[in-house]
């Protein structure tokens, strides 16, 4: 693991910082690391509100947006909230559906087959409107590069708004209204939306044009929330507020499917991470493994005994996910195995039955074994499909380009990608793969790297740092859980390790004479050699407050350790 420091940031602002907020260095540091210079960005950073969201109107398209639906709306037309299969696509279209149902009747919804369909608007969705007689379609979190499709829909005389937060192409869509934050041509303030919170600017849009105010769509940000988490999208400006207040939703009064989804969950309160490995990972399973109609159901369900039955199911699918996730990846260990292909500067593994809905989290799962830009495969009609993950720094979606005389189609970005090919074409791409990565990658990039934000003395960790840390969460990209590195420690003479493997490392720490800390190293048990013995030893680690029979205590939660140079 190789250990990196973020940059440090000017001192000057450092200082100017720290006397404004009178706060110590190591918070001050933080803040400017993350942008945030003057008092008064520290102020809209701890303390945000819902006056600090944007007006929605100043988004490009969106008065034509609301106008055409408040008419079609009059018109007593039917209306199509049409979403992609994936967390934000799911909650998306849930969030739209469920706000336009609460006062017009005649909305339905439609996610495509993930295996029939495909991703994005799909021309099986255009005839499923026309055979209902749908005139309108509200697409979310797709459709920014569907000029075939809204074309298709036009000759059939029903209009397309899209709400997407995708880069667009050149031309854009013949469509009445295009919401998207990343059009050129749009000054909205914030383009990092997700899906989902573009749909619930629209709804902010329509409510402001019913008289209605931010207070009355409180109860749509547990989906915004949610969608921000399992998309990845930074948690800043817009963001920020937006997970910050559907939290609090979640964690007090969340809609029937959530709170069906996350009452095994033995937390009194839930933050960002929960959201992304407990709520997020049971959503998406629906549509992985069986349909992600399943999902909308669960999420727009109101009757509590009806949202447990549609939770319970969706649980037994994520079980099953599970189950296929960890019998896949145990048989391309083994096929790697077997080729004598653990020293390759690429993973391509290939099986005919292999499940289409897993094998993207397959390859993330190979990437943690190997590190190497990975790539799985499976027989999906006459050909194979795949789902591509790269390491950091490594754009894979460059080097399937390098190869794309093998491929039949493939898209994506630089750190995943998806493709199809033709099967005896499969061995030529590979050996194709291998080569241009080889060429083309840096060796250090073949070794997981970690980074961490400051130096810190163990005697500066206190209950009052642990405060004021806590008020920067929400954590997410460019917000992360601040990672911390500290020098000479040494373990009080009880270093463990735990679970069923032994693979988790349980340790007491102290620098210097120092008070000792409690440590824990999840997935850390096979270092312990390098800390038993008194030996000195160097840790990243993040802080947390751990709760055991009524007492709250600070703990480090360890990320890597080294041995000390000292």
């Amino acid at each position: 693991m190789r250990w990196n420091p973020k940059s440090k940031p000017n001192p000057e602002k450092v200082n100017a910082l720290q006397s404004a907020l009178q706060v110590d260095e190591i918070i001050a540091t933080l803040l400017v690391q993350r942008g945030i210079e003057t008092f008064e960005q520290a102020k809209t950073f701890f303390r945000p509100t819902l006056a600090d969201l944007h007006n929605p109107y100043l988004m490009k398209d969106m008065d034509k947006a609301v106008a055409h639906i408040e008419t079609a709306i009059s018109n007593n037309e039917n209306i199509l909230v049409f979403g992609d299969y994936d967390v934000d696509g799911t909650t998306a279209v849930s969030l739209v559906s469920s706000y336009l149902r609460s006062y017009y009747p005649n909305v339905a919804t439609y996610i495509p087959d993930r295996y029939a369909e495909g991703y994005g608007i799909s021309y099986t969705g255009i005839d499923y409107a026309e055979d209902n007689n749908i005139s309108l379609i509200i697409a979310l979190d797709c459709g920014i590069k569907s000029i075939d499709h809204v074309a298709y829909a036009n000759e059939k005389n029903i209009d397309f708004i899209i709400c997407d937060h995708h880069r667009p192409g050149p031309i854009l869509p013949d469509a009445v209204a295009i919401l998207d934050p990343k059009r050129e041509d749009c000054s909205y303030p914030y383009d990092e939306l997700c899906g989902c919170g573009v749909g619930f600017k629209l709804i902010q849009a329509l409510a402001e044009n019913r008289n209605q105010t931010i207070a009355d769509l409180l109860g749509y940000l547990d989906l915004v929330a949610t969608a921000i988490a399992a998309d990845i999208v930074p948690i800043t400006g817009e963001n920020r507020v937006l997970a910050k207040f559907g939290l609090e939703v979640i964690n007090t009064n969340p809609r029937p499917g959530i709170k069906a989804l996350i009452q095994q969950v033995k937390k009194k309160v839930l933050t960002i991470t929960d959201v992304v490995f407990v709520v997020a990972p049971r959503i998406n399973a629906a549509g992985r493994i069986k349909h992600g109609n399943e999902a909308v159901a669960l999420l727009t369900e109101y009757d509590w005994e009806q949202a447990e039955q549609f939770a319970s199911e969706i649980e037994q699918h994520n079980s099953d996910r599970k189950e296929l996730d960890k019998q896949i990846t145990k048989e391309a260990l083994l096929q790697i195995e077997e080729n004598n292909e653990q020293t390759r500067f690429s993973t391509v593994v290939y099986q005919e039955n292999w499940h289409k809905g897993v094998i993207g989290i397959v390859a993330s799962r190979l990437v943690e074994n190997y590190y190497r830009p990975t790539i799985v495969f499976t027989k999906s009609g006459e050909k194979l499909a795949a789902s591509a993950r790269s390491v950091k720094g490594f754009d894979i979606y460059n080097a399937l380009e390098a190869c794309a005389e093998h491929l039949e189609q493939f898209g994506g970005h630089m750190y995943a990608a998806g493709m199809t090919l033709l099967e005896h074409k499969y061995q030529d791409f590979k050996i194709a793969f291998e080569k241009e990565v080889s060429k083309t990658i840096r060796p250090d990039l073949l070794m997981p790297e970690i980074s961490y934000d400051a130096e810190i003395e163990l005697s500066v960790i206190n209950p009052k740092l642990m405060r004021v840390l806590k008020q920067f969460e929400p954590f997410g990209p460019e917000n992360m859980m601040p990672l911390f590195l500290a020098k000479d420690l040494t373990d009080s003479g009880y270093a463990k390790t735990l679970g069923s493997e032994n693979e988790h490392l349980k340790a007491y720490i102290k620098q210097g004479h120092s008070t000792s800390f409690g440590a824990i190293g999840f997935g850390l048990g096979k270092k312990l050699d390098r800390v038993a013995h008194k030996k000195k030893f160097d840790a990243i680690f993040s802080l947390e407050e751990n709760e055991w029979k009524d007492t709250v205590t600070l703990q480090l939660q360890l990320r890597d350790i080294q041995q000390s140079n000292g």
